[in-house]
């Protein structure tokens, strides 16, 4: 593992770091640096990102497995269904990096303590990094 991060506090993001933690929370970012001075509430909160990510891919030694299931798919030898099951039982199987998980812990605990509270119930979003950037619309536009 490298020194990049694995979290970074929404309020730290904006639009150039689509690519690191997904639209959604780079969103997020932008609306609580722009908005918050205005008097609009907008929940605040951390990100993962794509680093922490691919540590836990890298962790588990999911990518060649993936890789393989997805060929299947696409050679017709699997449904989609089948793959998609598989997949997800890697995800469920496999074990979060000791790093990422004390890097969560930790943002979890700086945010508790920011709002003044032991204990916070929070939402969890996943926000695909790639699905958000430009050049994800020009492909899904030569397919069609």
């Amino acid at each position: 593992m490298n020194d990049e991060q694995l979290i970074i506090p929404l309020e730290e993001l904006g639009r150039g770091d689509v690519g690191q933690v997904g639209g959604k929370n780079a969103s997020l970012g932008e609306m609580i640096r722009h908005l918050g001075g205005q008097g609009v509430r907008v929940p605040g909160g951390f990100a993962t990102t794509a680093h922490g990510y691919r540590c836990f891919l890298a962790e588990n030694g999911l990518e060649p497995r993936i890789r393989s299931l997805t060929e299947s798919f696409q050679k017709k030898e699997r449904s989609l269904a089948e793959v998609g099951k598989d997949i997800r039982s890697l995800f469920l199987e496999s074990r979060t990096p000791d790093a990422v998980a004390e890097a969560v812990r930790a943002a979890y605990r700086r945010f508790a303590e920011q709002t003044g509270r032991e204990a916070l119930d929070v939402a969890v979003r996943s926000s695909a990094t790639a699905e958000d950037l430009p050049e994800a619309s020009e492909r899904t536009e030569d397919k069609t």
